[in-house]
């Protein structure tokens, strides 16, 4: 089977170098200077050093080449979701489409699939990659378990049997809603964590964060017709603890510098990464103010980032409220 993944990033490159280890797959980007970098040198230098590019894997700055594949895997950053998916529907309508962006989108607080519905139509054969996954592990080949999700069962059924690999495992699920609010909302939840962590807090601290700002995942989730039993797998519980707890997590470093007093501009461009949870944060406590969904934590996080609020500032409004049922 032929594969074009598109979005070389991190992620993107894990996912190529994972499915090349039995499919043909074509890693594509925009810029050409990074393909020709990919090629020389048989590695991502500037996101996965190191790890060396399998031979099935074939770089390109063509649109048009990684188009004519059996399966499009969209791995952009979430703001690049919708002209990619528009793109390749114009080159290659009807080919099946997985995308493993995560968040809200920036002024329409679209999940993806609502993106995707825009681009491709709401019958488009199509369904996401999600769960608890660092890029460096999956390209190490380090055992890896995550959801793909589709409103269609036997779409997420017959792609999972496909993609399927033993270091890299897939679980079909059908609670398309439910698996994208949790890769989404993980990463404001884990901004938190690295303040709760820059600051000292504790890893009884971090436990309570984690078990409250699932409640919060849950609550959102729910309201937007996800179901509850999919917080509680892989696209949820897996992929929150993960991203609160690991070192190699984007959205955690984000909390750990501003619990050290840095500024936002200076974390980003310190990062050299997208950390998707700082744009999802205010998309995320606006939709849930209009849901009238409880979300304090989130509240907190968007304060932090967009409100002027101080990091110390925030978890003692946190510590102050009122005791409440759990």
């Amino acid at each position: 089977m032929h594969i074009g993944v598109f979005g070389a990033g991190a992620w993107g490159t894990a996912l190529a170098i994972a499915f090349s280890r039995q499919h043909r797959v074509t890693l594509w980007s925009r810029e050409a200077r990074e393909i020709a970098d990919l090629r020389s040198d048989g590695e991502n230098r500037r996101y996965l050093p190191g790890i060396p590019l399998p031979a099935g894997l074939h770089p390109s700055d063509s649109l048009a080449e990684a188009a004519r594949a059996d399966l499009h895997l969209v791995v952009t950053p979430l703001a690049g979701l919708r002209a990619t998916a528009r793109a390749l529907h114009d080159l290659a309508p009807g080919t099946p489409l997985l995308w493993a962006c995560k968040g809200l989108e920036a002024g329409t607080a679209q999940l993806p699939h609502q993106i995707v519905a825009d681009e491709l139509g709401g019958d488009a054969p199509c369904g996401v990659l999600t769960g608890p996954s660092f890029a460096a592990e999956v390209a190490k080949g380090l055992p890896a378990a995550v959801t793909l999700a589709a409103r269609d069962l036997a779409f997420a059924r017959h792609w999972v049997n496909a993609l399927h690999d033993p270091r890299l495992r897939l679980y079909a699920n059908d609670d398309l809603v439910g698996a994208e609010v949790g890769g989404a909302v993980k990463n404001v939840m884990a901004i938190a964590a690295g303040v709760a962590d820059g600051m000292g807090f504790g890893l009884n601290a971090r436990a309570a964060l984690i078990t409250r700002g699932l409640a919060e995942i849950t609550r959102l989730g729910i309201a937007l017709g996800g179901r509850r039993e999919t917080f509680m797998g892989l696209a949820g519980l897996g992929d929150l603890v993960l991203t609160c707890t690991g070192d190699l997590s984007r959205n955690r470093r984000v909390g750990l510098l501003l619990a050290e007093g840095k500024t936002l501009p200076d974390i980003l461009a310190t990062l050299g990464h997208v950390a998707e949870g700082v744009s999802t944060a205010r998309e995320v406590a606006a939709l849930a103010a209009r849901l009238g969904v409880d979300m304090p934590i989130t509240a907190a996080v968007d304060g932090v980032l967009h409100g002027g609020l101080g990091a110390r500032e925030a978890v003692e409004q946190l510590l102050a409220r009122d005791p409440k049922q759990e």
